[in-house]
């Protein structure tokens, strides 16, 4: 008998808990459970409908087809209410404190209805057999609706416990009509079916309990998710803006400064003394790697934001290549390396903007010689790569860490980060590249091993008579 007070107690407790638990809740939360509430009762309507149907024809087969008809057409009104009331909540648009209001009192409306009826249904149908039966059937149906509510109906608990409370009073009335209406002895088997009822609420309270702190938990996390990734994104453009305004900044002294450089080494003011010009030089390289600096981050931007226009034209790839190959060669004689393109056996064309794949090729020759040593070879490749054209960029330098995997291309990603790396550069060429590509549909990988050096591919999609492989 301790135990079934200590299941009343309990079940009273969670009804208490219940009455105010959604009184402070923000707004936010109110519309999400709103429309959990209302999703997964529309994802179960066939489900319910089914199951009740079963339970009135199988009444009606063993007991009296007048009062199934009459459930039935009872289940079908407030299924159908139900259903109305969810489509009505998911198509809500402004969630107003009023709207917020009316949302709840037509869905605590449909619990009362369907709780009490159902509940009726099953009263009815145990009425119909005797007290020595146990009413296995009306029983099991008033315990599984109890924790099918439990189950699907958790994200209010005042309805819940709405809904429990009208199932537990139909459980509770079964066996105290059966001890009325016989007075059995303490001894009889009824008295035994009252107490494994009082033992069987207080497995459906835990039930319910659980199942509502489950979920609470788990919309408490998502929102705080939610809330973090607004402020990433935030973050974000802020960082976007801050990089775009920067970088226009600098663009007009540096142009300014650069073409002072350049009209100085030129000559036109006139000779530069011999003790200025390597100071000169030296100025003038920096200010075109701050300028391709600037560009970069200019470009990375307008990529970002979408407002990178590409201009597409059909491209056959072995001139292409040849044609940047050759305007590269200055370069590679400056670093000291040699620089070849393999011909390919048939010709590929693609429709690609000549100039930002030209971007990407001159990106990944500078990067194949920047990590070369002097005499090294670079090898630029071009064969058929199932329905691609795959460019392939060789070289014979240090190679890449083969714990590195796609961080390569992440902006400003450097694989020595020291204060004294000896390569220099912003780690934005190969995301700028890899975007660039990936907008032609196509990919930017790489096979590499430590102390041979790394291939870079670029694959774009062929045309056929016209029409991309």
């Amino acid at each position: 008998m301790a135990e079934d007070g200590g299941s009343m107690k309990s079940f009273y407790a969670f009804l208490k808990k219940a009455l105010g638990a959604e009184r402070h809740l923000p707004r936010g939360e109110y519309q999400r459970r709103l429309l959990d509430y209302a999703e997964t009762g529309q994802r179960l309507f066939v489900q319910r409908f089914v199951i009740y149907g079963i339970a009135i024809l199988l009444s009606g087969a063993y007991y009296s087809w007048p009062l199934a008809a009459v459930f039935l057409c009872l289940v079908m009104l407030f299924e159908t209410y139900d259903f109305f009331v969810g489509r009505r909540i998911r198509a809500q648009k402004a969630w107003t404190a009023k709207a917020i209001r009316s949302a709840l009192f037509k869905l605590f409306l449909g619990t009362v209805i369907s709780g009490i009826t159902i509940s009726l249904f099953a009263i009815s149908f145990a009425m119909q057999q005797s007290p020595e039966s146990g009413h296995f059937m009306p029983m099991f149906m008033l315990v599984s609706a109890s924790i099918f509510a439990t189950m699907h109906n958790h994200q209010f608990l005042s309805l819940l416990a709405t809904r429990l409370l009208i199932y537990v009073a139909a459980i509770i009335y079964i066996p105290i009509h059966d001890l009325v209406v016989t007075s059995a002895p303490l001894g009889s088997e009824i008295w035994l079916h009252f107490f494994t009822v009082v033992f069987v609420l207080g497995f459906l309270v835990e039930l319910a309990r659980n199942f509502v702190a489950n979920y609470s938990d788990s919309l408490k996390n998502l929102m705080d998710l939610e809330a973090k990734h607004e402020q990433v994104k935030m973050a974000y453009q802020a960082k976007t803006e801050f990089v775009g305004t920067v970088s226009h900044e600098l663009r007009t002294p540096l142009t300014s400064i650069k073409g002072a450089l350049d009209l100085m080494n030129s000559g036109v003011l006139g000779d530069v003394p011999d003790k200025m010009q390597s100071p000169i030089k030296i100025a003038q390289r920096n200010a075109i790697r701050l300028s391709a600096m600037v560009e970069d981050l200019l470009l990375l931007q307008r990529i970002d934001a979408g407002r990178l226009d590409f201009t597409f034209e059909r491209v056959e790839l072995n001139a292409f290549l040849q044609d940047v190959v050759d305007r590269f060669l200055p370069f590679a004689d400056y670093k000291g390396v040699t620089v070849r393109k393999t011909v390919a056996e048939e010709d590929f064309f693609v429709d690609c903007d000549e100039k930002r794949i030209e971007q990407v090729i001159s990106n990944l020759l500078s990067n194949a010689a920047k990590f070369s040593e002097s005499g090294g070879k670079i090898t630029v490749g071009l064969e058929k790569f199932g329905n691609y054209a795959r460019i392939s960029v060789t070289d014979e330098g240090i190679g890449i860490p083969k714990d590195t995997g796609d961080r390569i291309f992440e902006a400003f990603n450097q694989l020595d980060t020291s204060a004294s790396r000896k390569f220099e550069g912003t780690g934005l060429g190969l995301n700028i590249s890899r975007k660039i590509v990936e907008a032609h549909d196509g990919l930017l990988s790489y096979g590499s091993e430590l102390g041979k050096g790394t291939t870079f591919f670029v694959d774009l999609p062929i045309h056929h008579d016209g029409v991309v492989s």
